[in-house]
């Protein structure tokens, strides 16, 4: 999805002066945008949005001072490299890219165009930078789940649903950090007597095959594992899991309102993110290097609970859980 598409989708959601407009720029900057997220998608539109507010807020507007190039994959990994090499070709200033599925595509097309990323897991163990304090090349960004963090999800699935004795583990195989997720969660495992079963996705397809020849019985449950296919079908897994009765754990609160049981993972700082990275992207403008400008990762997890899905699932949330929630939805 193009720049224009884009900018007609987010409508209002950002808008800019348009005085700041219809004046003639000094020198124009240019911004690349690389989202693993649909076009269309809400919770683009929200981010993006933030973004710009924040740019603004920092002097930088949209077709008066800087211009922005959108890029939308919606999780498809073809589309993630066309479009990484899309952006690089238009010789951006600065990028900014959401997780390793945009970052991985964008240092193959070029190694010194300044990446500032988001909501991406270990970028060290990615070898995207070399340390979280000096990242040494040319990205940075912000972090969103550690990898010790994963056992967590499984803790919470066998609270809310003591009878789980099975689990699917959904993840994007071609992301590193998905096998990690899964080792944390498999080294926990044996202490919930708990069998674990990783489902390897890529497609709207392999999402409906997976979990329909997963459930078979009433002791199964769902770990999502953060990953863009996931992001993209969420309501196709969410529907899914409703229709075999599967007790599931997400990463991030949208899993939740839109119909899923739980979700432990940084989603204020998620969305927060944006607004941060859009003041790392003003220092690189202004002349810092990504290499000086320290990784910077989440501090406070929420717990978000949705009684209504509970409820559909015969599910009895205990009340030490909903008194330990973030936010419970009715």
């Amino acid at each position: 999805m193009k720049r224009r598409e884009f900018i007609t989708l987010l409508g209002g959601a950002a808008a800019w002066p348009l005085a700041a407009r219809a004046q003639r720029p000094e020198k124009m900057r240019r911004i690349g945008v690389l989202l693993s997220f649909a076009v269309d998608d809400p919770e683009a539109l929200a981010r993006v949005a933030t973004f710009l507010q924040a740019l603004q807020q920092l002097g930088w507007t949209d077709g008066h001072n800087v211009r922005i190039d959108y890029r939308m994959t919606a999780g498809d990994a073809d589309r993630s490299r066309t479009y990484a090499a899309e952006l690089v070709a238009l010789a951006p200033d600065v990028i900014l890219a959401s997780g390793s599925s945009t970052v991985g595509p964008l240092l193959q097309a070029s190694r010194t165009v300044p990446i500032v990323f988001v909501s991406l897991v270990d970028p060290v163990g990615a070898g995207f930078v070399e340390s979280l304090a000096r990242p040494g090349r040319s990205v940075t960004g912000f972090t969103t789940i550690e990898y010790g963090l994963s056992g967590k999800w499984l803790e919470l699935l066998k609270q809310i649903s003591p009878r789980t004795t099975r689990v699917a583990v959904m993840r994007d195989p071609s992301l590193t950090s998905g096998p990690a997720m899964l080792a944390a969660i498999q080294a926990v495992a044996p202490s919930f007597e708990v069998e674990l079963k990783p489902v390897d996705v890529r497609d709207a397809a392999e999402i409906d095959r997976a979990i329909t020849a997963f459930a078979r019985g009433s002791n199964d449950g769902l770990i999502v594992v953060p990953n863009p296919t996931a992001y993209a079908h969420r309501q196709l897994i969410i529907t899914l899991a409703a229709k075999y009765r599967l007790p599931a754990v997400y990463a991030t609160r949208f899993f939740v309102t839109g119909g899923g049981l739980m979700s432990y993972g940084p989603d204020s700082f998620e969305i927060d993110q944006y607004r941060r990275a859009a003041g790392y992207v003003d220092r690189i403008l202004k002349g810092e290097k990504p290499a000086d400008l320290p990784v910077q990762a989440p501090t406070k997890y929420e717990l978000v609970i949705n009684l209504k899905t509970a409820k559909a699932l015969g599910i009895e949330v205990p009340p030490t859980l909903t008194a330990r929630a973030d936010e419970v939805i009715e």
